[in-house]
């Protein structure tokens, strides 16, 4: 494989603060990278010194000559007053494209994506619609390496599925390889075939394992068992020659001068390897209950809501009793937020109510909320007044803790208490709600977007510290490990109104994509013996994967063809004809789009006749 960009010993700092030091990273064609790492270690800027975007302190990094590189930022900016197409178009003014090539290109994306109207202004649209058009514009140029900075936030479970199929086919988009940063374990374990993490935890900084996030993880967990069994192993040494050095100066005589400078030596070694190993530390999560055996804490009967004249839900039946694991799943703006207010306002009375039906809490009942849009977040206080408002300390689980305890617990340094909340990264101001949340016993949970932001080893802790929990949690997230591992049930809006309960977000997915199929109007390509008499698919054995797959081929196909149309219709026209370079160069790209088009009808054809025969 052909390396397409290198880094060679990247160091970067900020004051006193070092980010990475000497970090080795390249990206090889056919390469889909996944990087990870803590909050803070520096994934950002490494993504935007490997585009060229900032400089390093020290080291340099290697393109391939005419490689182009294309980055997705975390923000979305754009013309808010611009409609889809014109953002795309604008992004493509100055390129080597004629007008038909730009036009075609804009929509074959936007089809890509699922925009079906453009007449909506960018700021009119979601956040998860605002992503896409982005990740739009980061592919509009082809890009060899495409690299990308959390793709998946503010994408509903839909969007990045989607996301998920697009990358998974970007080699026949024309890019060659990719890099992204993402906290979301499903979706590196699907798209990825080699992790790295960036972490003071490793010798090098360091640490990559080819293959799926899976095999990192086992991979990795293999390592710090030995880094830790090579710490005891070092600390047993150290004991022993420090025994001997502090005999008496007569039998040292009797040693090599050697034996002086190897302890030495053991001694640092022992301190480097024992500082990594307690850069692994984890935020520590554990939610406390008040303890309530009551089976009923709280029960709505009937509820329903609209607003503006949309149903949100309605005939909503809901009871919440210790050990209650619900997961709240819906397309973004369907009405889970609105539901958790709701179910949050059963014990405040100048909180949001149901238009119809009727909440009965059980007397006394304790709910605690986290609300994805943090207000609760005040810019301008201090992180030691945030974590411990009464003092210096803090009463958790019956006892006094001083802040600086309480604050390790959560990762925070000391020299970060006087640090204004709004200095803050997104996952440590994500960490100081949690913190809020764990000060205040709960018999519900309720928990609306609470891994935003947050990286992986907090993760792990967060759902480890839900699992424990005894009382009822009520869940909205697009953390697909986080719902299989926390939630038995789930709670699935269909974003017209109606809600019905599933037992996994694959079952609601289901339900979902096969509503749209029935609603959809019968408009895709078929083959010999691809459909039944009636013309719908029958139901065979894909693998969710293989079903994601076919379910998206049909446009994948509409979009090749605009595109092979596109071209055809480039080089008819006169400036192309007269301009043999040109020419040639629209029919080679004319014969690629015709390869891939009938790859992808092949593909289209096998999985069909994978459905008929049932696997």
């Amino acid at each position: 494989m052909a390396n397409l960009i290198i880094g060679k010993g990247l160091s970067k700092s900020y004051g006193a603060r070092t980010l990475f030091h000497n970090i080795n990273l390249s990206i090889a064609t056919g390469e889909r990278i996944g990087l990870v790492g803590p909050n803070g270690s520096g994934k950002s800027t490494l993504l935007r010194i490997l585009c060229g975007i900032e400089d390093a302190d020290s080291g340099q990094v290697v393109c391939q000559k005419l490689a182009r590189i294309s980055y997705l930022a975390q923000a979305d900016r754009f013309d808010e007053q611009a409609t889809a197409t014109d953002t795309l178009l604008k992004a493509l003014q100055d390129s080597h494209f004629t007008e038909t090539e730009r036009y075609t290109r804009v929509q074959t994306l936007l089809s890509l994506a699922g925009f079906r109207a453009d007449k909506v202004p960018v700021g009119e649209l979601s956040g998860g619609w605002r992503k896409r058009l982005s990740i739009c514009r980061s592919l509009l140029v082809s890009p060899d390496v495409l690299v990308m900075d959390e793709p998946t936030n503010h994408l509903d479970i839909e969007g990045i599925l989607w996301l998920e199929g697009l990358l998974n086919g970007m080699q026949g988009m024309g890019v060659s390889a990719f890099l992204l940063v993402s906290h979301d374990r499903q979706f590196l374990e699907n798209c990825t075939n080699r992790v790295s993490e960036l972490s003071a935890v490793y010798p090098d900084g360091i640490f990559q394992v080819d293959g799926s996030y899976s095999r990192f993880l086992e991979e990795r967990a293999a390592f710090l068992a030995l880094q830790t069994q090579a710490e005891e192993r070092l600390a047993n040494k150290v004991r022993r020659e420090t025994e001997w050095l502090r005999r008496g100066p007569k039998a040292r005589a009797t040693k090599a001068r050697y034996r002086i400078d190897e302890a030495g030596r053991l001694q640092d070694e022992l301190s480097r390897v024992r500082t990594r190993n307690r850069a692994s530390s984890a935020v520590q999560i554990d939610f406390e209950a008040t303890g309530r055996k009551t089976r009923k804490l709280l029960e709505g009967t009937g509820i329903a809501k609209s607003f503006a004249g949309k149903t949100l839900f309605s005939g909503l039946d809901i009871q919440l009793s210790p050990g209650s694991r619900i997961g709240l799943l819906g397309r973004n703006g369907c009405g889970k937020s609105t539901l958790m207010q709701i179910l949050a306002a059963a014990v405040d009375p100048a909180g949001l109510r149901p238009d119809a039906g009727v909440l009965k809490p059980a007397d006394g009942v304790r709910i605690v909320s986290f609300d994805q849009r943090r207000e609760q977040i005040q810019p301008e206080v201090t992180l030691r007044r945030t974590l411990a408002p009464d003092g210096d300390a803090v009463v958790y689980q019956g006892r006094s803790l001083h802040v600086v305890s309480w604050a390790k617990k959560f990762l925070f340094r000391v020299d970060q208490l006087e640090t204004p909340l709004g200095q803050l990264s997104g996952g440590e101001q994500a960490r100081i709600l949690i913190a809020a949340l764990m000060r205040q016993p709960a018999d519900i949970l309720l928990l609306d977007e609470p891994t935003n932001d947050l990286d992986i080893p907090s993760l792990d802790v967060l759902e480890e510290s839900l699992q424990e929990f005894p009382g009822a949690l009520v869940l909205v997230t697009h953390d697909r490990f986080l719902l299989d591992a926390v939630c038995d049930r789930i709670l699935g809006f269909d974003g017209i109104g109606g809600v019905a309960w599933y037992a996994d977000y694959e079952q609601w997915l289901f339900h979902i994509q096969e509503r749209e199929k029935a609603d959809r109007p019968a408009a895709a390509p078929v083959t010999a013996g691809s459909a039944d008499e009636g013309g719908r698919k029958k139901a065979g054995r894909l693998s969710y994967l293989e079903q994601r797959e076919f379910d998206q081929l049909e446009e994948r196909i509409a979009a090749a063809e605009v595109v092979h149309e596109g071209l055809q219709q480039t080089m008819e026209l006169p400036e192309t004809v007269a301009d043999p370079a040109r020419l040639a160069e629209c029919w080679e790209n004319l014969q690629q789009i015709g390869e891939e088009i009938d790859a992808l009808y092949d593909r289209w054809a096998e999985l069909d006749a994978k459905k008929e025969s049932g696997g």
